[in-house]
């Protein structure tokens, strides 16, 4: 399905690492519309709509470096340092709106980072990324998504909420775990 836009962005000379760069930049958006959703309720709507952007930014990155050779180890990097800047500029809010369970909120971003770092030691150890979940970025930015559209939607939803993040933990834990343990037996 993406691959006319990957073909356009092509004829457009953009670039692999502007995209990127761009999907970096979105999730600060992404992030500053949720900050300020205490007041207008619509922003949080940023999330399902602007994540939804981003993982289609994410997979026209990878797509443009390999259909049209545009590799390097400046994109990787770029690439692996952005998912995790773009993750914790996204979740930051989430301490605000989750101030009654902070320790929570901050334990899932750390984890977060974490289950992508487990996932680049496998590079550096098996030469091969692990993308295991059942947390990983895209299940994620599936959870922070519903997350909004609840928030939007139902009223009510902010004494439930919380409950979202007690499932995502030990998710996060289970697969960072099993990044780590597949790459290790690789």
């Amino acid at each position: 399905m993406l691959r006319p836009v990957l073909d356009a962005l092509h004829s457009a000379h953009i670039t692999a690492n502007q995209i990127t760069i761009a999907s970096i930049g979105l999730s600060f958006i992404i992030g500053g519309f949720f900050w300020f959703a205490d007041s207008h309720i619509l922003y949080y709507l940023a999330l399902p709509i602007g994540l939804l952007l981003r993982m289609a930014l994410n997979a026209l990155d990878g797509m443009m470096a390999r259909v049209y050779n545009q590799q390097s180890k400046k994109g990787e990097v770029l690439n692996e340092l952005g998912d995790i800047v773009s993750d914790v500029a996204i979740f930051f809010p989430l301490l605000k709106f989750e101030s009654g369970a902070i320790y929570l909120i901050v334990l899932f971003i750390c984890l977060s980072i974490l289950n992508e770092f487990a996932g680049l030691m496998a590079k550096a150890i098996g030469g091969k990324r692990r993308y295991d979940g059942p947390m990983g970025k895209s299940d994620r930015a599936f959870l922070i998504s519903i997350y909004g559209i609840l928030s939007f939607a139902w009223v009510g939803f902010s004494v439930y909420s919380i409950y979202l993040f007690y499932l995502a933990v030990p998710l996060l834990l289970i697969s960072t775990y099993t990044r780590l343990s597949k790459s290790l037996s690789c």
